[in-house]
């Protein structure tokens, strides 16, 4: 009698656990199949075509690694900020550094000119808030594609955001006009936002978009759309490495700025304030400075990027504002520079 109840027991056992790693097996299957499901919709949505199975076969292997750690992070529940799939999901760390970013600010040494605002622009008249987007300062979010071109969208910016403060105009001026002719900076391989402004200088202004136009590629400079100067700027200066500092040119107006960009963290950032995320380890990309404030959460920056309205807020991120480093998160007060109209 004793074994026959042992027996009964080992063999419920035994249907149990069958059951449980059959269970088990199907929810993998199913959520394998969503994954698939998911990535044919984002394929769908970003126009993504892939030249053979197998490559499409790495890419959803990609897609599930960075989904899931999309949605891990939301689970995890106590953050200021969300994340979400954008047009990155299918890419890897490295390829993502390798195909957006590449600021190279090692690469060129700084000219400071003039860059403390303090005697300018006093802390206490400084304002609590700002926000140079509802002003009418800022034009739409751009949408860089796979050529590193964020110096020259970050330079026209901050151009266009003076522009306007200062003429009551908002303008919409040409990037391309930079990827192609200036020869300080490296096109679609990255470039410095402050020799941009030099190039504008010294070629006595920059050209709109309508008579020069964006091409996501490096071009040839074209000597005819170069020399239909619709703006000029009389000089630039570049910020001190201080948040304080950068607080009081934001104040005034749009500032382009680097900061560190390649943590998966930042590029998956889909909204909420404040991002105090992971960010890299180096200046990679720049984006604009476009206003500051405080929410419940904390004091921010809101940052223009070119990466489309479908990353982070239609395009803007608010990321912490002050912390230890006096430098800023993701060093974003570390090189800020701006044109002067």
């Amino acid at each position: 009698m004793a074994f026959s109840l042992q027996s009964e027991f080992i063999i419920s056992l035994v249907l149990i656990l069958n059951t449980w790693a059959w269970h088990v097996t199907s929810v993998r299957s199913l959520h394998e199949t969503n994954i698939g499901k998911q990535h044919e919709q984002w394929m769908a949505q970003y126009g993504r075509t892939y030249k053979d199975l197998e490559e499409k076969e790495k890419r959803q292997a990609i897609f599930k690694k960075n989904l899931w750690f999309i949605e891990e992070f939301n689970a995890s529940g106590n953050r200021t900020f969300k994340l979400g799939i954008n047009q990155f999901s299918d890419l890897t760390d490295e390829e993502f550094v390798q195909r957006h970013m590449g600021y190279l600010a090692s690469k060129q040494p700084k000219s400071l000119r003039n860059a403390s605002l303090s005697q300018r622009y006093p802390t206490g008249d400084v304002p609590e808030s700002i926000d140079w987007v509802e002003k009418g300062a800022v034009n739409p979010v751009m949408d860089q594609g796979q050529c590193g071109s964020y110096w020259a969208f970050s330079a026209i910016a901050a151009v266009e955001g003076i522009t306007q403060i200062t003429s009551g105009e908002l303008l919409d001026l040409s990037e391309q006009q930079l990827i192609d002719c200036d020869t300080q900076n490296y096109g679609c391989e990255g470039g410095l936002p402050s020799k941009a402004f030099q190039y504008i200088i010294e070629n006595e202004g920059i050209a709109s978009e309508d008579t020069y136009q964006h091409q996501e590629l490096d071009g040839t400079c074209s000597s005819m759309g170069e020399a239909q100067q619709v703006v000029q700027i009389s000089s630039f200066n570049d910020v001190e490495p201080d948040e304080d500092e950068l607080q009081k040119a934001v104040a005034r107006q749009p500032v382009s700025v680097g900061i560190s960009a390649s943590g998966q963290e930042f590029r998956s950032y889909s909204g909420g304030v404040v991002f105090n995320g992971e960010c890299g380890e180096e200046l990679n990309h720049a984006v604009v400075a476009v206003g500051y404030g405080t929410s419940e959460e904390g004091k921010f920056w809101k940052i223009w990027n070119t990466w489309g309205e479908d990353w982070g807020e239609n395009g803007y991120m608010r990321i912490q504002r002050g912390g230890e480093n006096s430098r800023g998160l993701c060093g974003l007060a570390s090189r800020a520079s701006y044109p002067i109209a």
